[in-house]
């Protein structure tokens, strides 16, 4: 499977059957696939935006109508997968308020999103990355003959 669709394919479980999901953990690569597709996203509608004149201006601030619609029905799943990568470093959804914190908040959560979960089991539940490789056939294991 191609990165591109592995991304895909994560994207639509998030924004579908995990919506708004805040129990449980979730892998890095689950959380920062997501983030890519939704920068992607993000991206397109702002040109799309600029190319059809579909933006508000109000001052100096500047707010797409697309990106503002996919902004909002994104929201959740981006909270809910956000809250699952803290439950996999082992740390409280309330954590993702220290975002509160000008710069130093942010810079926070970038080093725990980044941070490689538990590699047992912890009160949120059991490890993403073992379960993974249980469901994997032995034969697709780097080293197999």
């Amino acid at each position: 499977m191609s990165f591109v669709s592995e991304c895909t394919d994560n994207f639509k479980e998030i924004v579908t059957q995990k919506y708004c999901l805040f129990s449980g953990r979730a892998r890095r690569r689950e959380f920062w696939e997501y983030q890519l597709a939704v920068w992607v996203i993000s991206i397109i509608l702002t040109l799309i935006e600029r190319a059809l004149h579909l933006q508000i201006v109000s001052g100096i601030a500047t707010v797409g109508i697309l990106s503002g619609i996919a902004g909002l029905a994104l929201l959740l799943p981006g909270l809910g997968v956000t809250v699952r990568r803290l439950h996999d470093i082992d740390k409280d959804w309330y954590w993702i308020f220290i975002v509160c914190i000008p710069f130093i908040g942010s810079i926070w959560l970038l080093v725990l999103e980044c941070m490689e979960g538990n590699r047992f089991d912890n009160r949120f539940g059991p490890d993403p990355k073992a379960e993974r490789l249980l469901d994997t056939d032995p034969g697709d294991l780097p080293g197999s003959l």
